[in-house]
């Protein structure tokens, strides 16, 4: 039998648990992880002692969770959040426990565990893994099957029904039918879970090497229509694309052509929220389906739905920015003051770079390939203009340099400024003080 490989620090730590009369288990993610062949050191631990014991043993200790029994142990220049085996009865708000007991068994805590793949426990001295749900045989057959009765599961704690559909993302598996079907009757449960908690599950199916199996499975059995009820009307608008009979298959594919390419969080959030202004934006004429100003709708319905997600605001503003322009396309005859006032809208050459990813990847799920090679002049001519001015603060003059020609400090003061940018985004070579001066006297 396959034993968990256990390093030497964890072995080290282990010992002083050893030594006291107690026992320490990794458990969940890195051993299955490890029975499937993927690398993982994020280790979470149990034991059968108590937190107050554990405080005993060590002498950094950290009490990030005491009340459900969790401590944060430093120990050799790491920390190890460790957990006392438990039981959990009651969950009245359909996500935390009424009521938790401290058990001295590990059967006891396996089974209050939501999935029979997230159940393994490891020895940290011997490695001997402990698999009392036959997580292996449901490992083996690529299947998320809920412990226990699954209905009981999901009411526990309703946020394991967007984990059922992460996890099968992550590691391409299905949900047994019985587990599935448990998740469906259940779905609208999910509205008591905090945007925040769905946000970050929804963020690890994005970052699965193929997200569109997390998104259709929570599609399927009713998540979306709760938490992202905008997707959810994509469904029902037909359009004509490679490999997409509507805009949200089309948004499945974009999202995974994002994560083959291993594009950032960003990229793959705005290739997910792209053409939700698709529905509300569609007109038929001639029988040709058109989308008119659905980059436009579709940005301004991004950050809702990014804010109700308690997105950061530099994640809100910059998928903003990418969706409101997505549809922006260069051609040779762009004067170099319009390449810079492109680069102004969208501000960091950083932002500039995600857009085009999300632009290629649109790209693939609309034709089958991206178009990246036709961007190379774009972005060489990107280069070679970002460091001309761009901004009022790039000017020659400032505004104690308008003041001195006579020029109140008021609004007018700024629309004079702004005017003057504008001539030296066409002009460079006017941004000469003596020069600006002269053409603001003359407004």
């Amino acid at each position: 039998m396959d034993r968990f490989p256990v390093p030497e620090t964890v072995k080290a730590f282990s010992e002083v648990f050893r030594k006291n009369g107690f026992s320490l288990y990794v458990v969940g993610g890195a051993v299955r992880d490890y029975l499937l062949g993927i690398e993982n050191h994020d280790y979470d631990f149990c034991t059968d002692a108590l937190a107050e014991e554990v405080c005993k043993m060590f002498h950094a200790v950290i009490p990030t969770g005491i009340k459900h029994g969790t401590v944060t142990v430093l120990f050799r220049g790491q920390s190890f959040e460790v957990t006392t085996f438990r039981t959990e009865t009651d969950y009245s708000d359909h996500r935390h426990p009424d009521d938790v007991s401290f058990v001295r068994t590990l059967d006891e805590d396996l089974s209050r565990r939501d999935f029979t793949v997230n159940a393994f426990a490891a020895d940290c001295t011997t490695g001997e893994i402990t698999d009392i749900f036959n997580g292996r045989e449901d490992l083996k057959n690529r299947v998320i099957r809920a412990i226990g009765e699954p209905k009981q599961r999901f009411r526990e704690d309703a946020l394991r029904l967007l984990r059922m559909c992460r996890f099968c993302s992550k590691l391409g598996f299905e949900p047994d039918r019985i587990t599935f079907s448990a998740a469906q009757s259940l779905a609208s449960s999910i509205s008591y879970v905090s945007q925040e908690r769905i946000y970050d599950e929804l963020s690890k199916i994005l970052k699965s090497t193929k997200p569109s199996v997390g998104l259709r499975l929570a599609e399927d059995c009713g998540l979306i229509s709760y938490i992202l009820p905008e997707l959810a009307e994509c469904r029902n608008t037909k359009q004509e694309k490679t490999g997409s009979s509507d805009v949200l298959e089309h948004i499945y594919n974009a999202v995974d052509a994002a994560a083959s390419a291993g594009y950032c969080h960003e990229v793959r959030l705005a290739c997910l929220l792209h053409d939700i202004g698709k529905p509300s934006s569609m007109t038929v004429k001639d029988g040709v389906m058109k989308f008119y100003g659905h980059d436009t709708s579709g940005a301004e319905m991004a950050v809702k739905v990014m804010k109700r997600l308690k997105c950061s605001n530099k994640t809100i503003d910059e998928v903003h920015t990418i969706i409101a322009n997505h549809m922006v396309r260069y051609s040779r005859d762009w004067t170099d003051g319009a390449v810079k006032r492109f680069m102004c809208r969208i501000g960091s050459e950083v932002t500039i770079h995600h857009l085009f990813e999300m632009q290629w990847c649109d790209q693939i799920a609309s034709e089958g390939k991206s178009k990246e090679a036709e961007y190379a002049e774009f972005i060489e001519r990107i280069h070679l203009l970002k460091e001309q001015p761009m901004s009022v603060k790039d000017l020659a003059v400032n505004g104690d340099d308008l003041a001195s020609i006579g020029i109140q400090k008021s609004k007018k003061m700024g629309i004079i400024l702004q005017n003057l940018l504008e001539t030296v985004i066409d002009n460079p070579e006017k941004n000469k003080k003596e020069i600006l001066l002269d053409i603001a006297g003359n407004f």
